[in-house]
């Protein structure tokens, strides 16, 4: 049987919110079979808990926001994706995330030291199917037309895999690759994907302030690029790490599912709204997806049946 899995241990993180500069702690625990990857906002006078679900997504102006129920008035918690999509890397079914504040700490600006957390407290098989969302038929959604053109993609696929491209006329980007593949079965995900960073550029930093925006970004947890070139002393960690770290957030995004899906996604384009308008769209139609279990994890998927370190 393919199991689901969890932490061993406690494992906690501080640091501040992108957006919101605010210090943050988080506290990462075991939980149960069946749970799924819940966050806790323990600052409230009553702790309140928020499901990692597409439906409970209230906001997707720069990053992910989940709410009780998706509704916008409720508490929330924004910045998700990044710990999200190293909970996919990993493989993680359950998680409880105590969190201090509204938003997730934005560490070093990548999903590589969520990873290392999560690893540091250890990953455990536990006592139960392991279930996937298995997609059943193509389902697509679009935004704009011509040169403002973005879709995302899920496709039938015995597996999970994820292609993207992105098309910024820059100079610093255009050196760089534009689009990437990433395939669960055979790639690694701590190696390939995770420590890909945010990115911003200098000229929109004063604006996205003055909206109350990246208060607590800086060069230590983004990329920056002005007019021409990055200007990180240190440059990217990958070739093509813009792109790169575009497919990070749509995992994160796509986790959103509930659990694990078994597709092929592809995008261009895309950005939080598409990828969560595309989830929704999946789930609201019964007859695109089913819910599967691997009694024998022989018939499962490649590379899915193996506790790895970081798929």
């Amino acid at each position: 049987m393919l199991q689901q899995r969890s932490l061993k241990s406690i494992t906690r993180a501080m640091g501040v919110g992108l957006h919101s500069g605010q210090r943050v702690e988080l506290t990462l625990r075991p939980a149960a079979p069946d749970t799924g990857i819940v966050f806790r906002r323990v600052d409230l006078p009553v702790p309140v808990d928020i499901p990692a679900l597409a439906t409970a997504v209230s906001d997707t102006r720069m990053a992910s926001t989940l709410s009780p129920g998706g509704d916008p008035g409720g508490p929330k918690v924004n910045t998700v994706e990044h710990l999200m999509s190293a909970c996919a890397g990993l493989g993680l079914d359950n998680l409880l995330i105590e969190i201090t504040a509204e938003e997730v700490p934005i560490l070093d600006g990548s999903a590589a030291s969520f990873v290392y957390l999560l690893q540091s407290a250890g990953i455990e098989l536990q006592d139960a199917p392991k279930r996937f969302i298995r997609v059943l038929q193509s389902v697509e959604v679009h935004h704009d037309e011509g040169d403002k053109a973005m879709w995302a993609r899920l496709e039938p696929y015995h597996g999970y895999k994820l292609a993207f491209e992105i098309d910024f006329d820059h100079p610093a980007v255009d050196l760089t690759g534009q689009r990437v593949e990433f395939d669960f079965g055979g790639n690694q995900y701590k190696r390939d994907i995770a420590r890909a960073r945010t990115f911003g550029f200098a000229k929109d930093v004063d604006a996205m302030r003055a909206r109350g925006l990246t208060l607590g970004g800086s060069m230590d947890n983004a990329i920056v690029v002005d007019e021409t070139r990055v200007l990180n002393s240190e440059g990217l960690r990958y070739a093509d790490e813009f792109v790169k770290h575009k497919i990070l957030d749509a995992i994160g995004d796509m986790y959103l599912a509930g659990k694990p899906l078994l597709a092929a996604y592809s995008a261009y384009k895309s950005g939080h709204a598409l990828n969560n308008a595309l989830l929704r769209k999946l789930l609201a139609d019964p007859g695109a997806y089913e819910i599967v279990t691997f009694a024998d994890a022989a018939d499962a998927p490649s590379g899915f049946a193996e506790l790895a370190p970081a798929w």
